[in-house]
């Protein structure tokens, strides 16, 4: 049914709206580097060090008592949610507690001591609190030195992934694909870590999972793109540019709606039913899935277009074939 809304062939003329568009994506991505070298991002547990607790009990938990009872064991900054599965028949809430700041010359030795102090702390005023048949689970302490590593981490495995994309995208096509192919990489990656630093978002090692799969799904519209336009260009050899850009993106929108869109309508139910764990990382791949297609149709295949790209594969294809 969904097959028959959309059209087998298009005639929308994309590079007319180049110009829009580059101005759009500048815009966005000066604003999400402002963003996040001013607001910075909301940093969980896995970056900044701390304590996460979850809990889980047959009966209700009141989420405000177990807050007042958090807030007054002085542990400092304390963040409690409340998770539910998609039936909403069970009850646990989320406990995480900000790194315990630590004085005197012992170094990491005493912070780990102190982030294992607070994790005892707050199970036992939980187990006070709600009894003793509760289910702990998940206990987990991350100290300075692990979460700074996590951070270096990340960013070397983003900035690998997009490395080896492009050495990818250059072996199979012409240095213009592969450029143009980084470009859109790299801003579907710096409009969404803007995103995050907007929205105050809890940034995790889920998120950094969420951009590696973005990072992917990204390239791979792209080449979808990238694919037809060689075809096309291998046999329109007289077609102007534009118009033979255009065609390929035509040819391969309704794959890219169909893919979008199943995408799409995972994450919905991933958003509405994976409760408060799974949220962050859904939001980031549907903001992922939007800017990934955008950028496919609106950046890495106007970049072919400003590098004349049809020169180069007209002189390489032979006459003939």
């Amino acid at each position: 049914m969904l097959l028959k809304l959309i059209p087998d062939q298009t005639h929308i003329g994309f590079t007319r709206m180049r110009y829009a568009a580059l101005a759009f994506s500048a815009l966005l991505v000066v604003a999400s580097l402002g963003a996040v070298f001013t607001l910075g991002f909301n940093f969980g547990v896995d970056f900044r060090g701390g304590v996460t607790i979850e809990v889980a009990d047959e009966e209700p938990i009141d989420i405000g008592e177990v807050r007042t009872a958090m807030n007054d064991l002085g542990l400092g900054s304390i963040d409690v949610q409340e998770i539910q599965d998609f039936a909403g028949t069970d009850k646990a809430v989320l406990v995480r507690i900000a790194q315990q700041q630590v004085d005197g010359a012992d170094g990491d030795g005493a912070a780990e001591r102190a982030q294992q102090q607070a994790l005892a702390t707050a199970s036992d005023a939980l187990q006070a609190l709600l009894g003793d048949d509760i289910e702990f689970r998940k206990r987990e302490v991350v100290g300075p030195t692990v979460s700074g590593e996590l951070i270096q981490k990340g960013a070397l495995a983003i900035a690998l992934a997009i490395g080896m994309m492009l050495i990818y995208i250059w072996l199979r096509f012409e240095w213009q694909f592969s450029m143009g192919a980084i470009i859109a990489l790299v801003h579907d990656v710096i409009i969404t870590l803007g995103m995050f630093a907007v929205t105050r978002l809890e940034f995790n090692l889920a998120i950094i999972a969420a951009i590696l799969t973005i990072v992917g799904y990204s390239m791979n519209d792209t080449v979808v793109v990238y694919d037809r336009v060689r075809e096309n260009l291998r046999k329109f050899k007289q077609k102007p540019l534009s118009e033979l850009i255009d065609l390929s993106i035509n040819d391969t929108l309704s794959r890219t709606i169909m893919t979008s869109g199943t995408t799409m309508l995972a994450l919905a139910a991933l958003a509405v039913f994976g409760g408060e764990v799974l949220r962050g990382f859904t939001l980031a791949m549907i903001w992922g899935v939007v800017i990934g297609t955008y950028s496919s149709i609106f950046v890495a295949s106007p970049f072919l277009l400003a590098t004349d790209v049809k020169r180069d594969w007209s002189k390489a294809v032979p006459a003939g074939a």
